[in-house]
């Protein structure tokens, strides 16, 4: 009986104890794809993610290059508490340290790639006890010039950017126009609404109708104050022909005496 737990507690022990010494993997993350125009600088971004403490002089980073045509890989970067650039090779001089180990940043900067650049990139960390874990790897391809997707979608945005702004400003101008002409609509309605409540204000068709009843009124006036004048002339003139009938019948008595 003692022989089968034993037995028993050996065997839990061959499945625990190594799974409590299993060392923890790096976790390393870089771009799939990048692409760099002929002559430029070109970043090569890798971070990473420990479960132990990460500390200067804890953690080595090295960077090799698969070229396009099959063969050995080069060595292109090396740090450990301090950079190590290359002394030969194609990369001498063209490379930088730009990364930040305490932020958990292992980048590198190419400066002035040529085509001979083209391949693939392979970023690995290591910071102990972590010494296991997939690699980074980032193929690049150096071109003469930038592709047509990019510009065009570069174009698209700044093209949609400038739409949008537009339509904002045509709104708000036209919210501003409109408000206009509605404060001006209600001025002239309160006016109308005035005139309408007020009996001293006449309409313009009323004011001319009134300038011509005026106007017939003082012809007819006029044409009243001269028919007196007439009239006495008439009776003026009747008296004339009432002397003259008077010498006349003065003149055949004096005939009739003799």
């Amino acid at each position: 009986m003692h022989r089968i737990w034993f037995q028993f507690f050996i065997l839990l022990g061959g499945i625990v104890v190594p799974g409590m010494l299993r060392v923890s993997g790096m976790e390393i993350y870089t771009s799939s794809e990048m692409e760099a125009m002929n002559g430029t600088d070109v970043r090569l971004k890798c971070t990473f993610k420990s479960n132990h403490p990460v500390l200067p002089n804890s953690v080595t980073v090295s960077w090799n290059f698969r070229p396009l045509i099959p063969g050995p890989e080069e060595s292109v970067f090396y740090y450990q508490e301090k950079a190590y650039p290359p002394d030969s090779g194609r990369f001498k001089d063209r490379v930088v340290w730009s990364g930040d180990i305490t932020r958990q940043d292992a980048s590198i900067t190419l400066h002035g790639v040529p085509p001979t650049f083209n391949g693939t990139y392979i970023c690995q960390v290591r910071n102990m006890p972590d010494v296991h874990g997939r690699n980074g790897e980032i193929n690049l391809k150096v071109v003469n010039k930038v592709a047509l997707s990019e510009i065009g979608i570069l174009a698209a945005a700044v093209g949609g950017a400038s739409i949008i702004i537009l339509l904002l400003l045509g709104i708000v101008v036209l919210v501003k126009f409109c408000r206009k002409r509605r404060s001006e609509g209600d001025v002239e309605m309160h006016t109308r609404e005035q005139e309408w409540k007020d009996p001293t204000v006449c309409k313009p068709e009323e004011a001319l109708h009134l300038k011509i009843v005026e106007k017939v009124i003082e012809i007819d006036s006029s044409d009243g104050e001269s028919e007196p004048s007439s009239g006495d002339d008439e009776e003026e003139e009747g008296e004339e022909d009432d002397d003259d009938d008077d010498d006349d019948d003065g003149g055949d008595d004096d005939g009739d005496d003799d």
